[in-house]
């Protein structure tokens, strides 16, 4: 394997880790630092995308339009769910949940029709079964921990839709169109749900912005950019699995930064959910 790839995919899974415990420590609402990470996001990439793609936007068809709105919407939900929930359950348990993303996804593709092999099954049926252990081990410890689970698991099954509408947009528009179009629906969505939910959106100090700035460019420019570029080279299988360090990171900054340190029980729970999603990606690639 290409030595440059496997060392950028290592900077994206840093990147990516660095996501939710950079959202629990900054001091602003959720819903208002998923907005402006969305709007950034836009920002960076419209010049860019007007300048080389200015063509193939204007001509994007009304499905594929229609399409990536769709995804860009439930992206909107998928942060709407995922980053309060940072704030009521421990980072290590909403990140685990949230990755469970590929199990809602062979779901929902079965619904459509979409068999998949014995091993993916096996490996939904361990990642299921650790979900259950960590949502049991968050009730103990209070009701407000296990809604954030919920909404964690929410999340993930948000983002399975978002994944399985991108696939087929993808098809026939190229990465920075259809991400343009994306972002700037769920920045519109997050937009909206900030102001029925009355979120403020500014008055906080210019290290919070920095957080913020900082959440863009390490989870979106860095994590998933990166990820993006590698999965050509190293392949799905690879990506998708290495990806899954999430979750192993992420706990582990945020017990060294912030001090959460998950009680003892959960630690089998994930393990349990890490396991059965890398038979689930490796069923996939058979």
């Amino acid at each position: 394997m290409p030595r440059t790839d496997l060392l950028l995919l290592a900077v994206s899974i840093g990147g990516i880790s660095l996501s939710a415990p950079l959202i629990s420590a900054t001091a602003a609402p959720a819903l208002a630092i998923a907005l402006w990470r969305n709007v950034m996001s836009v920002g960076v990439l419209g010049p860019y995308a007007l300048l080389r793609h200015r063509a193939e936007l204007r001509g994007i068809g009304r499905r594929a339009l229609l399409l990536a709105m769709a995804a860009g919407a439930l992206l909107a939900v998928h942060f709407a769910l995922w980053m309060p929930s940072l704030r009521m359950t421990s980072v290590a348990s909403a990140t685990a949940l949230v990755t469970t993303t590929p199990l809602w996804t062979i779901l929902l593709m079965r619904v459509f029709g979409v068999r998949a092999p014995r091993l993916v099954w096996a490996g939904m049926c361990v990642a299921f079964a650790g979900v259950l252990v960590l949502t049991g081990v968050d009730l103990s410890l209070s009701p407000r921990a296990l809604l954030g689970d919920a909404l964690a698991l929410g999340a993930g099954l948000a983002a399975a839709g978002y994944v399985l509408l991108g696939a087929g947009v993808r098809k026939s528009v190229s990465t920075t169109a259809y991400t343009l179009v994306c972002y700037a629906t769920t920045s519109v969505g997050l937009l909206a749900i900030c102001l029925v939910a009355g979120t403020p959106l500014a008055g906080w100090s210019g290290g919070v912005w920095w957080q913020i700035v900082a959440l863009m460019v390490s989870a979106q420019l860095l994590g998933h950019s990166l990820s993006n570029r590698v999965v050509n080279t190293l392949g799905p299988s690879v990506t998708s699995t290495a990806i899954l360090l999430e979750t192993p990171g992420a706990a582990l900054i945020a017990a060294l930064w912030l001090g959460q340190w998950p009680p003892v029980a959960a630690y089998p729970a994930v393990a349990l959910i890490l396991l059965g999603l890398v038979l689930v990606a490796r069923g996939g690639r058979r």
